[in-house]
């Protein structure tokens, strides 16, 4: 069983925040598949089969690694480094490009949260460029990822999205063909 977990801020407010883009990658995965909110979890969790659980936890993003623990209890997931994929944004990488790895980025707060809770760095990352800032006037980054997409750069998330879960499928096939 492989847990997918999507990080983000709960609410509307947060719905359209690069901090968000997370939550956004999972609900393109999973597709029309209904989250139902487990208070225990701490999350909005989506079971698609038996080999699959999406997870958007619901605890804000400093706090994710409460919910990340409860579910990989609840699922009893012993293999992180295999059956725990974490999707985030990524300020170190400009928007429209990502990185799937076992490591990164230099700092992020839930990343770091879920590290100490799981007392663990084995996991796969998903993580999604989100700095579109002008190189003059720059915003810093941390109110920066609370901002919503653009409008154009919401309308190019789709084709993203589209190339990740590609290369993500293909990543956990050569994951499972050197076990």
């Amino acid at each position: 069983m492989r847990l997918i977990v999507g990080l983000g801020n709960p609410g509307e407010k947060y719905k359209g925040n690069r901090h968000s883009v997370g939550f956004m990658f999972v609900d393109y995965l999973a597709q029309e598949s209904l989250f139902k909110h487990d208070k225990y979890l701490l999350s909005d969790v989506c079971e698609v089969d038996k080999d699959m659980i999406f997870v958007k936890p619901q605890t804000y993003m400093n706090k994710s690694g409460d919910a990340v623990a409860a579910c990989i209890k609840r699922y009893s997931i012993e293999d992180t480094k295999n059956n725990l994929v974490v999707i985030h944004d990524d300020l170190d990488i400009p928007f429209g490009k990502f990185k799937i790895q076992l490591q990164g980025p230099k700092q992020h707060n839930g990343l770091t949260d879920i590290q100490n809770k799981l007392r663990t760095m084995d996991f796969i990352r998903i993580r999604i460029g989100v700095d579109n800032r002008p190189l003059e006037n720059r915003m810093n980054g941390e109110e920066y990822v609370l901002q919503n997409f653009t409008e154009d750069e919401k309308n190019q998330l789709t084709e993203l999205f589209k190339k990740i879960d590609v290369r993500f499928k293909a990543f956990l096939q050569s994951e499972n063909n050197c076990s």
